[in-house]
C-alpha cells in the first residue's frame, strides 16, 4: 500500500512533456555534468603529478631496473598495494577528517578530488609501471651502451617508447577515476552520481536517474575514444594517419578537454588556496 501510495504521488508530480522535465531537470543535469568532469580531469592531472614520478620510481627501483634499490621500491610497492587494497567508497570516508582539514568541508565537487586524487596516484603509478616494463630491454641496453645516463634513458628511452602504453593506460586511469567520481555521489560529492543517488535511490525517480547513468555512459565513451584516437596516432606499428573526419574531432575533442580542464584546475586553486 506504501509502495502504491507513493507511486501515484510520484506520477502526480511528474512532468507532462519533455519540455517541463527538461524544464525542472535541465540546469541540473549541465551542472553535474560540470561536475563531473571537473571532478575527473583534475583529479587525474593531479594523480598523475604525483603517480607517474612514483610508477618511474618503482620501475627504477625494481630488482630489474636501472638503479635497483630493494628498500625504496618495497616502501613504493607497499605504499601502492595499501592504498589499492582499500574499496574506493571506504577511502573516501576514511579520508573524510583530512578532506575537512585540507578543504574546509568533506562534501561537493572540490573536496571529492581529495580522496579521488589520493584513489587514483598509486592506480596511475603501476599503470605506468606496466608501461614502461613493457620496453624493449634490448632498447635500454642500447641506450646503456652509448653512455646515456639514468635520467637520459628514463626521459628519451622509456617514456618514448612506452607512449602508446602510457595513452593507453592514461585513458584506462581516466575511465576509472570517472567511475570513482561517480560513486562519490554516495556521500554527497556532486557531479551526476549524487544526481543518481538523490533522484534514483532517494526519491525513486528512475527517469533522473537513467538519464545520468546515460551521460555517464557516453563521458565514458567519449574519455575513451579520444584516448585511443591518440595512442593510435602515435602507434608507429600502425602507421596509420588520421583521416579528415577523425582529425577534426580530435581537434574539437582536445580543445573541449583543455579548455575543461585548464577551467577546472582553475577553479580549483581559486577554492582552495585564494579563499
Amino acid at each position: 500500500m506504501h509502495n502504491t501510495g507513493f507511486w501515484m504521488i510520484a506520477a502526480t508530480q511528474a512532468p507532462a512533456t519533455i519540455s517541463e522535465w527538461w524544464a525542472q531537470y535541465g540546469k541540473m543535469l549541465l551542472d553535474g555534468i560540470w561536475g563531473t568532469i571537473y571532478m575527473t580531469l583534475v583529479s587525474t592531472a593531479i594523480g598523475y603529478l604525483f603517480g607517474l614520478p612514483m610508477g618511474v620510481a618503482l620501475t627504477v627501483t625494481d630488482k630489474d631496473g636501472l638503479k635497483p634499490n630493494a628498500f625504496v621500491y618495497k616502501v613504493l610497492d607497499v605504499i601502492a598495494n595499501i592504498v589499492r587494497s582499500i574499496p574506493f567508497l571506504i577511502l573516501l570516508i576514511l579520508l573524510i577528517p583530512f578532506t575537512r582539514a585540507l578543504v574546509g568541508r568533506s562534501y561537493g565537487t572540490t573536496a571529492v578530488i581529495v580522496p579521488l586524487t589520493i584513489a587514483a596516484i598509486p592506480f596511475i603509478a603501476r599503470m605506468v609501471e606496466s608501461s614502461l616494463k613493457e620496453v624493449d630491454a634490448g632498447v635500454v641496453e642500447a641506450a646503456k651502451s652509448m653512455g646515456a645516463s639514468t635520467w637520459q634513458i628514463i626521459t628519451r628511452v622509456l617514456l618514448v617508447e612506452g607512449k602508446t602504453s602510457l595513452i593507453i593506460n592514461a585513458t584506462i586511469a581516466m575511465g576509472t577515476i570517472l567511475g570513482y567520481s561517480a560513486m562519490a555521489g554516495t556521500v554527497g560529492g556532486g557531479g551526476l552520481g549524487d544526481i543518481a543517488v538523490r533522484y534514483g535511490y532517494n526519491r525513486y525517480q528512475y527517469d533522473v536517474m537513467f538519464v545520468t547513468v546515460a551521460l555517464l555512459i557516453i563521458l565514458f565513451q567519449l574519455f575513451q575514444t579520444y584516448g585511443m584516437m591518440i595512442a593510435n596516432h602515435f602507434d608507429r606499428r600502425k602507421g596509420n594517419a588520421m583521416t579528415a573526419v577523425t582529425l577534426v574531432i580530435f581537434i574539437v575533442m582536445t580543445v573541449l578537454i583543455a579548455v575543461c580542464g585548464g577551467w577546472g584546475i582553475l577553479s580549483f586553486i581559486k577554492e582552495m588556496f585564494l579563499k
